[in-house]
């Protein structure tokens, strides 16, 4: 297993201009630039010296369906977003961002305007031109409170709008913020005129290379070409089938027979045995994606103690979880930063170790010897291994907890709606772009308004602080430790691994990648004989 590769911080300089070659050449290959491993590279097949091939169908297994209600949050059913739409930029490995419907961009001086230049030529699935009022209604879409939806501060941030045309406008902010290109990779470009049709389910209209052929639910869905793709020759396959396989061992089987040909969803204990098929590959992506975490509500007694809630933090064994539970792909970690992350050192990777004497002499210094508790887990194999672990450990410090398994809509929705029981086990993303985007945005770390009921002003001073300065460098750097000693002081959330996601593929698949919010980019992806 590799390490994560190291990036650098990129915080927006006060004058940044990219612009865009002429057509759609510019972006081909830009989806996952150094975002897989040495080793899973190496493993994988070489693109066929005939170069790709037209035709076919590749078969997706996901263990969970499409969710409309959650099209624009990010979620374990965000896979096919980028299939249907297109974003506004996507960022490299250093997260550097990269053309997609903007084609170039230029900041003002002082950082509270933004000029973008959208790509020409571009038209929805119906026929209907992308212009800049869609680009102006995905930003106010994602301010409307009624939408379940992460990056809503960032989007608020913007404050007005100004067209130069079609395809010229300029966002206007109340202060300036340093992740607004993770909002321009975040936020799916929808037809603002059946927008309520598609969070019914009804009606997915994009730019995206694929068009919603049928969504059958608990089935899945089935999408078809889009043969007016403003990328010229694209895509290379005639349709894609994102098929609902909950149960691990009919997922794994699917792979292994060729029923399906891509997941991203086999449990890490199933990992060994498709690296042992030949004609499967496995690939880690090193973006650091998500993380697995023990969440605390703080307003259940004696949970508001965060002398409780660090014993906690000492008696999960990390490493044992990285190994049984995730097959060792990952990172050991008690902060939410993949080593990709600018925030990430590793003094706050250890911080917290598995050290039961210690959990317990917390847990007596604050009047407790024993805890009954009730925890909620994604009733799906991996998230129920992990709760599993996480119930052992805490049993060893006396704390005993019941499991209380759960649909992954129903948990998501709880987990917006802060209305968690006293402990959950879940997957976490957002510590994968600019750092401050997970305490802004993130419901389990929104300074604002998170799911753990946690309320700080401290916390939330140095989450704004991080958020709008310009900084760079050694202060840049401060600003975001002030962030991340919180999180490990008042142990609200506990982080417990790093997890990249794993790809398992058919050797016969090229070209298949994810962006930073692990929306699947098959633009360039084909199916070998």
């Amino acid at each position: 297993m590799t390490e994560l590769h190291p990036s650098t911080p990129t915080a927006p300089s006060r004058r940044t201009t990219l612009r865009a070659a002429a057509g759609g050449t510019l972006l081909l290959g830009l989806g996952l630039t150094g975002c897989r491993s040495a080793v899973a590279e190496a493993e994988a097949p070489a693109t066929g010296a005939a170069g790709p091939k037209r035709g076919g169908t590749l078969t997706v297994a996901v263990n969970t369906d499409f969710t409309p209600a959650l099209l624009f949050a990010q979620s374990g059913q965000s896979l096919q977003h980028r299939l249907i739409y297109n974003t506004l930029t996507r960022y490299d490995d250093r997260l550097e961002p990269r053309p997609e419907l903007a084609t170039s961009w230029e900041y003002a001086p002082d950082g509270r305007a933004l000029t973008l230049r959208l790509r020409t030529g571009v038209v929805f699935h119906d026929g209907r031109p992308f212009t800049a009022d869609d680009v102006v209604f995905a930003v106010k879409n994602l301010q409307n409170p009624a939408r379940a939806a992460q990056l809503r501060s960032t989007a608020a941030a913007v404050t007005g709008f100004e067209k130069r045309g079609d395809h010229e406008l300029t966002l206007r902010l109340a202060h300036p913020v340093n992740n607004l290109f993770d909002l321009f990779e975040f936020v799916i470009i929808t037809d603002r005129n059946s927008v309520e049709d598609a969070v019914a389910g009804k009606r997915l209209n994009g730019t995206g290379p694929f068009r919603l052929a049928s969504w059958r639910p608990g089935t899945g869905l089935s999408l078809t070409r889009n043969e007016k793709y403003w990328q010229p020759d694209r895509p290379y396959l005639d349709g894609v089938e994102l098929r609902v396989i909950p149960q691990a061992d009919a997922l794994v089987s699917s792979l292994r027979t060729g029923q399906s040909q891509l997941s991203y969803a086999v449990p890490g204990r199933n990992l060994s045995t498709v690296t042992a098929v030949p004609e499967l590959s496995v690939t880690q992506y090193d973006t650091g994606g998500g993380a697995s975490y023990l969440g605390v509500n703080t307003s259940v007694d004696p949970l508001g103690d965060k002398t409780v809630r660090q014993a906690l933090a000492w008696a999960v064994d990390r490493e044992r979880v990285l190994d049984q539970v995730l097959g060792g792909y990952g990172l050991a970690s008690a902060t939410p930063w993949p080593k990709s992350s600018p925030a990430f050192t590793e003094a706050g990777r250890t911080h917290y170790r598995h050290d039961p004497g210690k959990a317990r002499e917390l847990l007596r210094s604050a009047g407790h010897t024993r805890l009954d508790l009730p925890l909620l887990h994604v009733n799906l194999p991996g998230e129920t291994a992990l709760a599993e672990a996480v119930q052992y450990d805490l049993k060893q410090i006396g704390v005993h907890v019941t499991l209380e398994p759960t649909d992954a809509a129903t948990a998501q929705k709880r987990l917006i709606s802060q209305t968690m029981p006293a402990l959950w086990a879940m997957g976490h993303s957002f510590s994968q772009v600019q750092p401050s985007t997970l305490a802004v945005s993130a419901y389990p770390f929104n300074a604002a308004k998170n799911t753990s009921r946690f309320r700080s002003e401290a916390y939330s001073r140095a989450v704004r602080e991080a958020w709008t300065s310009r900084a760079t460098g050694a202060e840049a750097n401060a600003l975001r430790q002030r962030v991340t000693d919180t999180l490990l002081d008042e142990a609200f959330i506990i982080d417990l691994v790093i997890r990249g996601s794993v790809q398992v593929a058919s050797r016969k698949l090229h070209g298949a990648t994810l962006n930073k919010f692990s929306y699947l980019n098959l633009d360039d992806a084909y199916l070998a004989a």
